[in-house]
């Protein structure tokens, strides 16, 4: 059996997000489940203007051959501008829609068609949320698995989305949450459908750039939209509450840099030994973010041996410590300060989270568990398309 991955961005460069999942799926169905697999992707790295990095061409990326299309378009400058206009308006008609994707970017019909004219008994389409994954969708039918990595946010109301969800052959979710939301979004009953999750790749880590005091860790895009403001105020008043040795790590790629503060330390993006170093060395891990559709480095924390903590307002990452009873969450700064003073102060209560987490982990995301059950679904679906 053969299977094609469509993604915006691929390759190890591409830090966290749908496209590590993506990436992650990939080489594990080719290893461990034994399908061929090939990648077709853009030679953008850059999410925010989509400005081609690689070379076009087929190159091997950890045994996967991966083909980059050039983009004939990037993010245009009037993007954020426009884009409240349809965002506003969940009924706009396709030709609207199809230009918010476009000014959104990438533009990439050299991509959109070689998915349509993949040999592979399946297509995964990963994620929803930019214009060729849309048009491949569209273009492919019932041979397309699209894995939605959908969030609570306004484009995933927009109604001329709903052939995109309803057309595919099948969909894959992250989380119970993020199919609750989907299926709340779009008549999707009839589609065969699989909450999958992903597993986790496990390294000693190199604990050289770890603070030599006590820390919070926060892994991913320094982003306001990633909760990483929220996350620097509320440790801040904190902070200002609860002097001491106590610090907060931001471990990513800088968007939005936070003011400078001495117990807070940007350490910009890390490689994989680094950012495993730093989940060895932390007193806890925090995700601040609302919008998640799995969060595979809360994975990651648990397996290190961190409690966790969450921003309630995530559905996908509150789903994960209500199941696992591994981390704890907030809501408010006023949460945020009770929880942390708890796990600063009960040694006991973070090694009991911390087990309970790393239960769950090996539990429910081990990668032969995943890749089998991912196996047999993308099989059904081929089935079903022939």
């Amino acid at each position: 059996m053969k299977a094609a991955f469509v993604t915006p961005r691929y390759g190890p460069e591409v830090l966290g997000g749908a496209e590590l999942g993506a990436r992650m799926l990939a080489e594990r169905l080719h290893e461990i489940g034994g399908w061929d697999v090939e990648v077709l992707t853009t030679c953008a790295l850059d999410s925010r203007t989509w400005d081609d990095h690689f070379a076009p061409g087929t190159s091997d990326v950890n045994g996967v051959p991966v083909t980059r299309f050039a983009n004939e378009r990037g993010r245009s400058d009037d993007f954020d501008e426009w884009s409240n206009s349809v965002l506003h308006a969940p009924w706009a008609p396709m030709a609207a829609v199809r230009e918010w994707f476009a000014k959104q970017g990438p533009v990439n019909p050299g991509l959109v068609a070689a998915a349509a004219g993949s040999d592979a008994d399946v297509v995964v389409v990963y994620p929803y949320l930019y214009l060729p994954m849309v048009e491949a969708v569209r273009s492919l039918g019932r041979r397309a698995v699209l894995h939605p990595a959908a969030h609570d946010e306004p484009s995933l109301q927009l109604r001329a989305l709903r052939p995109v969800f309803t057309g595919a052959g099948g969909l894959v979710f992250q989380t119970e949450a993020e199919r609750a939301l989907v299926a709340g979004s779009y008549p999707v009953a009839a589609v065969p459908q699989l909450v999958l999750g992903l597993g986790v790749e496990e390294q000693d880590g190199d604990p050289a750039a770890a603070p030599d005091r006590p820390y919070l860790l926060y892994v991913g895009r320094v982003d306001e939209g990633k909760g990483a403001r929220t996350l620097v105020d509320f440790f801040a008043r904190y902070k200002a509450r609860h002097p001491g040795p106590l610090a907060l790590v931001l471990a990513g790629p800088v968007v939005h840099r936070p003011d400078r503060h001495p117990d807070i330390v940007v350490t910009g993006p890390v490689d994989e030994a680094t950012k495993w170093g730093l989940l060895r060395g932390a007193t806890a891990f925090v995700n601040p973010s609302g919008y998640e559709a799995f969060s595979i480095v809360l994975m990651e924390a648990w397996t290190a041996g961190l409690p966790v903590v969450v921003n309630e307002r995530c559905e996908a990452t509150a789903e994960h410590c209500r199941r696992s009873g591994g981390g704890l969450w907030f809501d408010s700064y006023a949460t945020f300060e009770v929880v942390l003073d708890r796990l600063l102060r009960d040694e006991r209560l973070r090694r009991a989270l911390s087990a309970r987490g790393r239960a769950y982990v090996e539990r429910e995301f081990s990668w032969p568990v995943l890749i089998g059950r991912y196996g047999a679904f993308l099989s059904r679906v081929a089935a079903r398309a022939r």
